[in-house]
């Protein structure tokens, strides 16, 4: 593990402190209330993920999908509250000077206005024999644990999307081939 001024590294990993202003990758709704309508469009998809849990729950729902949509919920969670409160408590930073807690004059943002902190990077290079990305950073984006979660919970979703949102139809004729299949025998 070496420490530079970027942060520490960490073989395939580099662990920095980015303060990342608006939603995933660094993308942001740069006008007056931006900052706003994300944290309530977030509250929103928390809410309405909430709702489809308790449904999935009601359901009986496959584990594996209750795992993962829990993940992509406790992700999103995650960075609201970082956006709701960092600004509140803590000053200001830049690349020379870290963000002090619970600052004497207050933080630097009101509520709903702070940043989100992200902090961990693959510094996984595609080899140079690879045509148009050679040399360059697999996954160059930094990302925190909530994000990791979030990706991780969609991840799941995509993966097991044919064992966990079977229709009642294509059970019913598995189940019928099963039966006619034992009457055969």
């Amino acid at each position: 593990m070496t420490i530079g001024q970027d942060g520490f590294d960490i073989g395939i990993m580099k662990i920095h402190f980015v303060e990342n202003p608006g939603m995933a990758f660094g993308t942001e709704l740069d006008f007056l209330y931006g900052k706003l309508i994300l944290g309530l469009l977030r509250i929103g998809a928390i809410t309405a993920i909430i709702l489809y849990l308790k449904k999935l729950l009601t359901s009986k729902a496959p584990f594996g999908l209750l795992v993962a949509v829990s993940c992509v919920l406790a992700g999103a969670i995650g960075n609201v509250i970082d956006g709701a409160f960092y600004g509140l408590i803590f000053s200001e930073s830049n690349y020379f000077d870290v963000a002090q807690m619970f600052p004497s004059d207050g933080g630097y943002e009101t509520f709903m206005h702070g940043k989100v902190v992200d902090m961990f990077q693959f510094t996984i290079k595609v080899p140079s024999w690879f045509p148009f990305y050679a040399g360059k950073q697999l996954f160059p984006f930094i990302f925190n644990v909530a994000d990791a979660a979030i990706s991780v919970g969609v991840f799941v979703i995509l993966l097991g999307y044919r064992k966990f949102f079977k229709s009642p139809q294509t059970e019913m004729v598995t189940e019928n081939e099963s039966v006619s299949n034992h009457e055969e025998e």
